[in-house]
């Protein structure tokens, strides 16, 4: 059960800043001559400021599409344009506008990539850049558009571990073929054939598994591909026919082959549909059924972990499944080996619309392969204290409006709010990453048992691909040597566009990659500052008393603190977040979101957007008062955008989720923990009674409709 919860998901440095000022002001009284170079400074960093906020200010404004109420649709309102006027970049995913942060950092990592060897030789890592810098150079250097996916090195991987019937023709023999054991050869490069693994961020850091998504751009499910006319089967095949016709055959042969992995698809795709893909209904049927476990699971282990024990927490995923689908692949071996096959050199496919986007091809494949090399050298280029105590006071502003509510909040009774309050009292917020010298020391040394292959990009390819992997399953590979203390590596990485709470150790962690546009600006007024990186924080604390966070205690161990009363409350109030996204209709898809699935989140979101107004009420009472009251409105608005303080909070949120969804991206995101960008910026703002003040929306409205608003905190 705690396997299942964790798979679902997921210091006010003033004696420095003080110290740092009162030197200031010891030289300019020493030397009375440097004041009009110290003014003229200052004058140039706020003419500086003045002009990037105009020119960010006209980006927010060309995202809006003003044509739409704000109280009819404050998605349309705040992010209607933004698909319109957004940079062109390389992505297979959908975009979005803090997702493209990871742009930001992209072009930031090269410079420093290309030009900071002094920077890793004064650390000791000059051979481990230097390996970065040659796979880089590399990729730069290389053919990858169109995709050569019939390269001679991806052909003799592929048969090293299964084979690929529509190439070798009779060579292939059905009677040696395992798609069980090929399914876990893949999971060794990352490609989730038959096996959708993935590792827990706890300790011993075992793989957990999750029903597997067929189809290759395009999700599969039994409807979207019920005839040869809909998008999902066009694209699919669209795909398929490419890597076929890179082979030579033929186009019957081409048609044949892919006619088998439809086939194969569909039936597959029946054995979910007897359980809605709900993994708790699955393991009814094992029972129901008083199915034995499935024997090949070992094979996995052997395969993927070296057979590597992890003991009682090795884990299965739905025992029916894998028998139902074992007798489906018995049925289609032909059509399950070129499937895995196909999905093999689909992980490796470059995915380049053209040559243009190779170079953000090639840095993302850098980023994602050798992270803490770069994710060392940028923090210590780029992350300014300044900019950390910043983060450090808006957090605890944030702590401070999430104790009034929950001291306020009178549905809790009394032992139940003590505790609430100490858990409160106990987070540990961690800005940037987590320093542990020594661990990201041997991590990056990792790198050196990378080699460069000359002249074979391929090969270079499939070695970023199996070291990635490695490296994301370091701790369970070495969780003997570990301490069950260790921390999941994802808190060591500055460099990522995230932001998370950790329930094992009660911390939320805001790290340092994510602190760009539109997340965070040091020249940002305040109101823009509390919707944005305001709003995420208050997210992640939320998340400490959702209805997971809420099963631990404020040292992390699993405890119910809850009274029987105030746990039924708290359930009915949650439930009123199920029914409301269950109401969310995605017309691209035909599907409603799922309120269940995506509870938490919701419950986060609209925590984190309360809790973020009413620390920043909090803070201009603050500041007007220390100024008595001189303090100018004009300070929390944005030059040439005709908002109030508190509406350019809202817009500041909302534009966090503008996006550009293609169908296909729909699927992707259908089955995901997170509501989809729109209905989570909408389900927020319906529930939070500030918006509507702010904006004036009328009762009944669309974004203020008149039923009651749902709200745990």
């Amino acid at each position: 059960m705690i396997g299942k919860m964790f798979a679902i998901k997921r210091s006010l440095n003033v004696i420095c800043g003080a110290l740092m000022f009162s030197a200031l002001l010891t030289i300019c009284k020493a030397k009375p001559a440097m004041e009009p170079e110290v003014r003229q400074s200052e004058n140039t960093i706020a003419d500086d400021n003045t002009e990037f906020l105009k020119s960010y200010a006209a980006k927010m404004s060309s995202y809006m599409n003003l044509t739409v109420s704000p109280c009819d649709d404050f998605y349309e309102y705040a992010c209607g344009n933004w698909k319109l006027v957004k940079p062109e970049r390389q992505s297979k995913h959908k975009r979005s506008n803090h997702h493209d942060i990871l742009y930001t950092l992209i072009d930031k990592t090269e410079e420093l990539l290309l030009s900071n060897s002094t920077m890793a030789s004064d650390l000791g890592y000059a051979n481990e850049l230097r390996i970065a810098q040659q796979f880089y150079n590399a990729c730069l250097s290389a053919d990858l558009y169109p995709m050569p996916a019939a390269d001679p090195a991806y052909l003799a991987l592929i048969r090293s571990i299964g084979g690929f019937p529509a190439v070798d023709g009779d060579a292939w023999q059905a009677s040696n073929f395992s798609w069980f054991n090929m399914s876990s050869h893949l999971t060794n490069y990352g490609a989730h054939g038959l096996i959708n693994e993935d590792v827990m961020q706890q300790y011993p850091f075992f793989p957990y598994f999750k029903l597997p998504e067929l189809g290759f751009d395009y999700i599969v499910h039994s409807d979207n591909i019920a005839t040869d006319d809909t998008k999902g089967y066009k694209m699919n095949e669209k795909r398929m026919r490419e890597y076929l016709k890179t082979y030579g055959l033929s186009d019957e042969k081409v048609a044949d082959v892919i006619a088998g992995v439809f086939a194969f698809w569909r039936e597959v795709l029946q054995i979910g549909d007897r359980f809605d893909e709900n993994s708790d209904k699955c393991d009814a049927l094992t029972h129901s059924e008083k199915l034995e476990p499935f024997p090949l699971w070992k094979n996995y282990y052997d395969i993927a972990w070296g057979d590597l024990n992890f003991g009682e927490q090795s884990y299965r995923f739905c025992d029916f499944y894998y028998h139902e689908l074992d007798k489906v692949c018995g049925k289609h071996k032909p059509a399950v080996a070129n499937y895995l096959a196909m999905k093999l050199i689909y992980l490796m496919d470059f995915k380049l619309k053209s040559t243009k986007f190779q170079r953000d091809f090639c840095m993302l494949s850098i980023h994602k392969s050798m992270p803490y090399i770069l994710s060392k050298l940028y923090v210590l280029k780029h992350f300014a204290d300044k900019t950390k105590t910043e983060i450090e006071n808006i957090i605890v502003e944030l702590r401070k409006s999430l104790v009034l509510l929950l001291e306020n909040d009178n549905w809790l009774d009394e032992d139940t709010r003590k505790e609430a309050l100490l858990k409160e009292a106990s987070i540990k917020p961690r800005i940037g990453a987590l320093k542990d010298d020594n661990f990201t020391d041997i991590l990056i040394r990792e790198m050196n048992n990378l080699t460069l292959v000359p002249g074979s990009y391929a090969t270079n390819n499939i070695n970023l691909r199996k070291f990635s992997t490695y490296m994301y399953r370091f701790n369970g590979f070495h969780h003997k040597e570990l301490s069950n203390e260790t921390s999941p590596l994802r808190l060591l990485l500055g460099i990522q566009v995230n932001a998370f709470y950790y329930v094992l150790d009660n911390s939320i962690n805001v790290m340092e990659g994510i602190l760009h546009p539109p997340i965070y600006h040091d020249a940002w007024p305040n109101s823009l500052k509390f919707g944005t990186i305001g709003f995420i924080v208050g997210h992640e604390l939320t998340h400490g008393f959702d209805s997971v966070g809420s099963m631990f205690d404020g040292t992390g161990d699993m405890r119910n603190w809850w009274s029987l009363k105030s746990g039924d409350v708290f359930k009915n109030r949650a439930k009123c977040y199920v029914n409301h996204f269950n109401n969310y209709l995605i017309p691209e898809i035909n599907r409603k979101i799922d309120g269940s699935q995506t509870k938490n989140e919701n419950i986060a979101d609209s925590g984190g957007l309360r809790e973020a107004m009413n620390a920043y009420r909090s803070h201009m009472k603050q500041l007007i008062r220390e100024s008595n009251s001189s303090y100018e409105l004009k300070n929390e608005q944005m030059p040439g955008l005709d908002l109030s303080p508190e509406q350019l909070f809202y817009v500041g949120f909302a534009q966090l989720f503008c996006a550009d969804y293609k169908e296909e991206h729909y699927w992707d995101e259908w089955t995901d923990h997170h509501t989809m960008d729109k209905y989570r910026v909408l389900g927020a703002i319906t529930n939070d009674e500030n918006f509507a003040q702010s904006y004036n929306c009328p009762s009944g409205s669309p974004m203020n409709p008149s039923s009651s608003k749902c709200r745990i905190w």
